[in-house]
């Protein structure tokens, strides 16, 4: 089986498929924020924890009268800007911030392109962060060492397992949604292979 068509097979599942994945994906992410915010001091991790929580509930009841735009008013203010800080960490804080506005963005206009988007920005995260550690040993960086590397066949291959899983989840429950939140996070890192502190 070829791993590499994660995207062919993301854009077959159906809209609440591709919400859950991409939440799922999210989750990964997130705490990525949390350790730049504990490095620098800079934005609220908690706000990005909560307008997550909240977009959880909002697919599993989706008539409740969650105000997302009311999240996106809270986590603009806790973006990064990339010239404030001299730290790689940046990039990947803003990568959970844009992924995470798009997302709410894709629940509130139905657009489930959205949620595609919100996998390839984890995986440009993660090429960002290999080419990063390949420079700082003195290797220069091209399209094949990055694909190759281990952490980014990591990465496809637990999008592979967490769209295995949403393809045969059946209905939004809570408790899918709590399975495929634990499944998203078993390893115990991000994304980019950073510890996740349980909560």
């Amino acid at each position: 089986m070829s791993k590499a068509n994660n995207f062919q097979r993301i854009r077959e599942l159906n809209y609440l498929q591709k919400a859950a994945l991409a939440a799922a994906i999210l989750e990964r992410m997130t705490p990525n924020y949390g350790l730049f915010s504990e490095a620098t001091g800079f934005g609220d991790e908690q706000v990005f924890r909560n307008a997550l929580n909240l977009c959880w509930e909002k697919l599993l009841l989706p008539k409740s009268k969650i105000s997302l735009e009311k999240q996106i008013e809270k986590i603009e203010p806790n973006v990064p800007e990339l010239a404030d800080f001299d730290m790689f960490g940046t990039y990947p804080a803003i990568d959970v911030s844009t992924a995470l506005l798009g997302f709410i963005q894709g629940l509130m206009t139905k657009d489930d392109v959205e949620f595609v988007n919100v996998a390839k920005i984890s995986q440009a995260t993660v090429a960002r962060y290999i080419e990063f550690l390949l420079i700082s040993e003195d290797v220069t960086p091209d399209n094949k060492l990055v694909r190759e590397h281990p952490l980014m066949q990591y990465e496809i291959e637990v999008l592979a397992e967490l769209i295995d899983f949403v393809e045969g989840m059946g209905r939004i429950t809570s408790d899918s949604i709590k399975q495929l939140k634990a499944q998203a996070v078993s390893d115990g890192q991000t994304n980019i292979g950073l510890a996740i502190e349980s909560a």
